[in-house]
């Protein structure tokens, strides 16, 4: 079910009044969400509901157990099965036919003749953000970083709270199963404000990502033919933007319906295109993520405690895996791996080349981030290393017969999207939403509000899914 849909807004509703009418006790009500989630992602594909129900058992089981257990190799074989389990899961539903490819490529390589028949596996909607999200349970239970779940209701609730089920934000245990031992409910003002941050997710995802870029987008990257620098740099900025607009705006969704119901959800982006450098990208982008990888992988691998060598070895490792997790296949290794070169880069000029940021080399600082990034977005994007082979080599201005496939309607709209979003995250990237709403008039708010919905209601959309439940 998408946000985007008619389908979820009378889910919505029936939720709604389901959850403040005062028939129902709090655990009932929490057993309305989890049945409500349940609804929501089984209406996808209903078999897939039981992935769900493996993982939250196995990971419930092992909680209970790390929780009490003190021999450290029982601890040990309970945190594997864990992983066990949910990586399994991932290997299997995600990168099966990828293995078996480069499987069956290595075994051709040395003149064995095999070619099995391709497996025909569904993704599971979602399946890299839950298993994400419940493993961080079991990993804080071992590292004793976290207390086990009061009740298997709020532990289940937790791995499918139907808001953030699908694209995130991922969410520690600590930070959400905790906010369902009391009764919550949005007081008016939250309730006014979820709404706005709905309708902005909405605008993000239909008006801007969907309407404006992804046609262009699709244009471009979908051609086999050798292009016009204009037409790959366009194409590339409009990818740029349709990733973000559709990734934030789902995001801004799911901080929005969870603040209805009273619950509050962590951001995940705070304006990364007026990043100063690539950690501070990263500390803007899919922060939620970031953090995972950061705690889970990288730190585990040593982090920065054991010298330059192992540190950049920790980083690269972390930002190849990440790229991965991204998608079963080389181009998104490429993509993690040109992030990872950026931050050693990085890195190494503040060591070698230190230089004070202020507001004459800012700009251009950010500038510089966001056009590096946008060389990587081509990998993300690319279905072949064809395509990014030679839309990178457009963008560098190496093809002047290159062809022309765009109006030059298409080229100035995307470079005037792109203009103002730049400027918009340029000047509101040591702010919020929230601080800029609170000391703007209401009247102005109103006005945009309303300037939003109308918009809305003029695209429709056509129902776009989110660019990220296909990861």
């Amino acid at each position: 079910m998408l946000f985007n849909s008619l389908s979820f807004v009378i889910f919505l509703i029936v939720v709604l009044i389901l959850y403040y009418a005062k028939l129902f006790s709090w655990t009932n009500k929490k057993r309305m969400l989890l049945f409500a989630s349940y609804v929501f992602y089984g209406l996808w594909n209903p078999p897939l509901v039981i992935l769900l129900w493996i993982s939250t058992m196995i990971d419930w089981i092992t909680g209970k157990k790390l929780a009490t257990e003190e021999n450290q190799r029982t601890r040990n074989l309970w945190l594997l099965l864990s992983m066990f389990v949910n990586l399994g899961f991932l290997a299997f539903f995600k990168y099966g036919n990828f293995l078996l490819e480069n499987f069956t490529a290595l075994i051709n390589s040395i003149d064995i003749y095999y070619h099995p028949q391709k497996m025909d596996i569904i993704l599971p909607m979602g399946i890299s953000f839950y298993t994400f999200q419940t493993m961080s349970y079991t990993i804080d239970m071992y590292n004793r970083k976290t207390e086990r779940a009061r009740t298997f209701l709020d532990f289940a609730l937790y791995v499918t709270f139907f808001p953030q089920l699908v694209a995130g934000p991922i969410v520690r245990a600590q930070d959400l199963i905790s906010q369902f031992y009391e009764e919550k409910k949005a007081t008016v003002n939250q309730f006014i404000r979820s709404l706005f941050l709905l309708t902005i997710g909405l605008f993000q995802k239909v008006v801007l990502a969907d309407t404006l870029l992804s046609k262009t987008s699709d244009t471009i990257f979908d051609s086999a033919k050798l292009l016009d620098s204009w037409d790959a740099w366009t194409g590339t900025l409009a990818f740029s933007g349709q990733i973000f607009f559709d990734f934030a705006g789902y995001s801004t969704c799911a901080i929005g319906i969870a603040l209805m119901l009273g619950i509050v959800l962590p951001d995940n982006f705070k304006y990364p295109y007026a990043s100063l450098g690539f950690s501070d990208f990263w500390k803007r982008w899919h922060i939620t993520l970031s953090s995972w990888l950061k705690d889970y992988l990288y730190i585990p691998l040593g982090g920065n405690r054991y010298g330059v060598t192992r540190m950049y070895a920790a980083l690269m490792i972390t930002m190849l895996l990440g790229g991965l997790w991204h998608g079963a296949s080389w181009t998104f290794v490429v993509w993690g791996g040109l992030h990872g070169t950026y931050l050693i880069l990085e890195r190494l000029q503040r060591k070698y080349i230190p230089f004070t940021i202020n507001k004459w080399n800012g700009l251009f600082l950010a500038f510089t981030t966001f056009t590096c990034v946008n060389f990587t977005w081509v990998f993300f994007r690319a279905r072949e290393f064809s395509t990014a082979k030679n839309m990178i080599s457009s963008m560098l201005f190496m093809n002047p017969n290159g062809e022309k496939i765009l109006h030059s309607f298409d080229i100035i709209k995307i470079f005037t999207v792109i203009t103002l979003t730049f400027i918009c995250h340029y000047l509101m990237r040591n702010t919020s939403l929230k601080e800029v709403s609170l000391k703007t008039s209401p009247w102005v708010l109103g006005v945009v509000w309303a300037f939003m919905f109308l918009l809305i209601a003029i695209a429709q959309g056509s129902g776009e899914q989110f660019i990220y439940f296909q990861f």
